[in-house]
């Protein structure tokens, strides 16, 4: 879950985790650590039709999701972080 100082400012000011509730660390409106962030707007023939969920997940909650896939997510090595 992600809050910021204003909708005109925009800054980030805290971030946290939605499984643990842990608050991830944040330096001048940057994360500082590792977050998985999900945004994604359900399409028709769904449960959820038009409804979009926004979420972020530390590293180690991110780490026990997908402990538990039974296909693995794929990694791919980048070259640069943008």
């Amino acid at each position: 879950m992600r809050k910021y100082e204003s909708e005109s400012n925009g800054q980030l000011v805290q971030v946290i985790c939605n499984q643990c509730k842990k608050e991830l660390k944040l330096e001048n409106g940057y994360l500082k650590e590792g977050c998985f962030s999900a945004d994604f707007v359900f399409g028709y023939f769904s449960d959820r039709d038009a409804l979009r969920h926004r979420f972020d997940l530390c590293e180690d909650c991110y780490n026990k999701l997908i402990a538990g896939f039974q296909v693995p997510v794929e990694e791919i090595s980048e070259n640069e972080l943008l």
